[in-house]
């Protein structure tokens, strides 16, 4: 590979944000779009939002060609650091044939996720990254060769109809965590403030209690577009006849923090309900 390293921006995890993310996706989409010789991007990143950047680039990248992120769970001062194995196996990926048209996808461990599934699982573990029920796409073993075993079906990159090209900033969206005990305070606090999206990580198939389920529809009376997902990790959210009649929308098996990424999209488009569930 003939690699051309360019430094963007250094940011800690939590300080990135749409503006980040813009300017991310539009220097990316510009490389292809200039570049006919650049056979994919590697994007090295903290991994504690990793799979966040990772999928909201699984979005907004109008390319076939690869985007992998990566990064190391022991920094490259530690003892059997994993960042020189990481960033050569991601720098192997996005120059593959294999990996044309699959989508963004996260490389560590010689493992390949794609960026609408996978999860860091683990604070400290190099294995940490992984796709849960659904799997990793491969590996990129000893052999130096991308093997997939499976391809995402989900929209992504090229084929999304999101365009971000000419935005400056995204809708406000707000994640609401479910749990024993809980009130509506917050929920009432996003009603007051007008709050454009709000995405529930609800305990089981939607649960919530009482008074934040109660405060959530008045939300959604009041405009705000409510997305109910699962705090569980794994599993789907089902569209039930009460979500339909009360105007939310089900968030499928994404998890909450991608669940919110995918409604901020969404709202750059339309704010009608039906549109965002086929979203």
């Amino acid at each position: 590979a003939q690699v051309k390293a360019e430094h963007l921006w250094q940011a800690g995890s939590g300080k990135l944000g749409p503006t980040r993310w813009l300017e991310l996706s539009k220097k990316i989409n510009s490389i292809f779009q200039n570049d006919s010789n650049v056979n994919g991007v590697v994007v090295t990143h903290g991994t504690s939002s990793m799979e966040e950047t990772a999928y909201w680039l699984n979005l907004t990248v109008k390319s076939q060609n690869p985007v992998v992120v990566t990064g190391t769970m022991r920094p490259p001062s530690a003892m059997g650091t994993d960042s020189d194995n990481n960033l050569l196996g991601s720098i192997i990926l996005a120059g593959s044939q294999e990996a044309q048209g699959m989508g963004v996808t996260i490389m560590l461990n010689d493992e390949i996720n794609a960026a609408r599934d996978v999860t860091k699982q683990n604070s400290y573990r190099v294995q940490t990254f992984g796709s849960r029920e659904v799997g990793l796409l491969g590996y990129v073993d000893s052999d130096l060769k991308p093997v997939f075993y499976r391809a995402p079906t989900r929209k992504h990159t090229y084929q999304t109809e999101f365009d971000v090209s000419n935005l400056d900033d995204l809708p406000k969206v707000y994640i609401l965590y479910a749990y024993e005990g809980v009130d509506d305070l917050l929920a009432r606090t996003l009603i007051d403030a007008k709050a454009p999206g709000i995405v529930l990580a609800s305990m089981g198939p939607g649960a919530a209690g009482q008074a934040l389920s109660e405060a959530l529809v008045e939300a959604r009376q009041k405009g705000a577009n409510v997305v109910v997902t699962t705090r569980a990790g794994a599993g789907r959210i089902i569209r039930t006849s009460v979500y339909r009649e009360n105007g939310m929308v089900a968030g499928d098996n994404l998890s909450p923090q991608k669940a919110r990424i995918l409604l901020q999209l969404a709202l750059t488009r339309t704010q009608d309900t039906e549109e965002i569930q086929r979203m």
